[in-house]
């Protein structure tokens, strides 16, 4: 009987890949978790940042999936209060596109079809008398209100991958799937380390290919069938977002309607900056080099400027991203009606299990998670019981998160109220790993600009695998929308100086 260095290989460590491994590493499955880049470096930091049920996807028949959507929601507010936030949205009525019947319609289905619910049902309001239509042109009477949610996508990806880990995961960015090779009853896994360019074999019993739009990239460098087998197809499609500086006071977001049939968001984000997004482009190449482009600016600001009185231009932008998704390739001609549902494929021609996750969104990833792993241990006959509904991601243990907030304000009575904010939302309960026993800012080490202090980048560095500045200021936290040069360039050199001694203390350990 041959040696398993683990049981399950998880490749992509993007939402899914995340998920699938916290999931089964709480199974009790030892499970390696490989990501060529960082924690959500490619479509996982690149969405409009919400949990939601998709309430457009209900015009596309969709119920299965908004009704599976709106449950996970529910999930997520329960597990994660700290990351995913209530959040209302406003739908100006236009009756040239959808009559007010089909949105009331809508909304009701909305409201009910994932059973009980922890956020505002919808109503309908006069835009013309009401605060919310104030900012927006003469000529938007009616409208509507509902109410989702609002996260960190990346922040969300990371957490997931925190919990595998402290359930015993092994977790390796920058390391790179270059082949797999089915020898009987287990796979063995070759591996790059794309950094020191270090590369070796590891044996494990099963896989979960989970890299997204890489998905039959990894199927295709490895040699594996996919002619004649009924292996999917993805289909990529390029989401881009504006920000710009914040548009209008209030919590609240709105959704506009197209004549393209599709919809744009506007959402108040990190506090002093408006979202605005998403498109929907089909891409070909490196998903990796996906960057918005000037059309796709212009059409966001138009989006943006047939609805407000107060137009925004290119030249309001101060950021800008783009993610392309792997959406399961159901032959429809418009990305905007392809289905956001995921689809497992087993691949029965291997002796030893092996899945792959095509498609798929932010909101399920839970759950497809939950399927994946109940799905393998079937294919291998093992045992092991879905766990994750009902425990906290980390962080999330805060009980009524604002009831947690006013006894953070208590214990760190020292903390700026914006610094004491960001850390609860990003951290809950984990922000006392890194403030407790302090009692000034002084005591946080060094301040390295921007509100940014040395005890927060070490927590990034040893327990969220933050490598770089931009891991730090783009992925762990979006403070790049803040930092000046001068925080950047202190912040890099600090982090290289951790990853230094970091390699000096594996090296000892190692005996080298």
């Amino acid at each position: 009987m041959v040696h398993h260095d683990y049981d399950l290989c998880v490749i992509g460590g993007g939402i899914n890949g995340a998920a699938i491994a916290r999931d089964a590493a709480g199974r009790g499955l030892s499970v390696l978790l490989v990501e060529a880049g960082d924690i959500a470096s490619a479509t996982s930091s690149a969405s409009t940042k919400l949990i939601h049920g998709g309430l457009r996807y209900l015009e596309y028949l969709e119920f299965g999936l908004v009704r599976e959507s709106l449950k996970e929601r529910e999930t997520l507010m329960r597990t994660a209060p700290h990351m995913v936030r209530p959040m209302e949205f406003v739908l100006p009525h236009d009756e040239s596109m959808r009559p007010a019947w089909m949105i009331r319609l809508g909304m009701f289905l909305y409201d009910h079809l994932g059973g009980s619910r922890k956020v505002a049902g919808s109503r309908a309001i006069e835009l013309k008398t009401h605060a919310y239509g104030k900012i927006l042109k003469d000529g938007h009477e009616k409208g509507f209100i509902y109410s989702d949610c609002q996260t960190d996508d990346a922040r969300l990806t990371v957490l997931n991958v925190i919990d595998a880990a402290e359930r015993g995961a092994k977790v390796l960015t920058r390391t790179a799937c270059t082949r797999l090779r089915c020898d009987g009853d287990f796979w063995t896994v070759s591996l790059r380390d794309l950094a020191g360019g270090r590369e070796r074999d590891v044996q494990v019993a099963m896989v979960i290919n989970a890299a997204g739009p890489w998905v039959r990239g990894v199927l295709e460098a490895s040699d594996l069938a996919l002619e004649g087998a009924g292996v999917p197809n993805v289909r990529l499609v390029k989401g881009s977002h504006i920000v710009v500086p914040r548009r209008y006071e209030g919590d609240h977001a709105y959704l506009l309607q197209q004549k393209d049939r599709r919809v744009v968001f506007v959402i108040p984000y990190e506090g002093d900056f408006t979202l605005i997004g998403t498109t929907e482009v089909d891409f070909q190449g490196d998903p990796i080099t996906a960057r918005i482009s000037p059309e796709e600016t212009d059409y966001l600001c138009a989006a943006y400027n047939e609805s407000f009185s107060e137009p925004v231009t290119k030249d309001d932008v101060i950021w800008a991203y783009s993610g392309v998704r792997a959406l399961f390739d159901d032959g429809k001609g418009n990305p905007t009606t392809a289905s956001r549902d995921y689809k497992l494929y087993r691949h029965k021609d291997m002796q030893a299990p092996m899945i792959s996750v095509f498609g798929g969104k932010l909101t399920t990833h839970r759950r497809l998670a939950q399927d994946a792993v109940s799905k393998i241990l079937k294919m291998a006959g093992r045992p092991g019981a879905a766990w994750t509904c009902a425990h906290a991601l980390p962080g999330g243990d805060t009980g009524d998160f604002s009831e947690f907030m006013q006894a953070q304000a208590k214990k760190y009575p020292w903390l700026p109220d914006d610094l004491l904010k960001r850390y609860g939302r990003s951290y809950g309960t984990r922000m006392d790993k890194f403030l407790d026993g302090s009692a000034s800012l002084g005591d946080l080490g060094k301040n390295y600009g921007d509100g940014i202090y040395e005890a927060e980048i070490v927590y990034m560095a040893r327990y969220e695998w933050a490598r770089t500045a931009e891991d730090v200021l783009w992925r762990r936290s979006k403070l790049g929308l803040r930092a000046s040069p001068a925080t950047e360039k202190n912040l890099a050199a600090a982090i290289q100086s951790m990853n230094k001694e970091e390699e000096g203390g594996n090296e000892k350990s190692s005996g080298h």
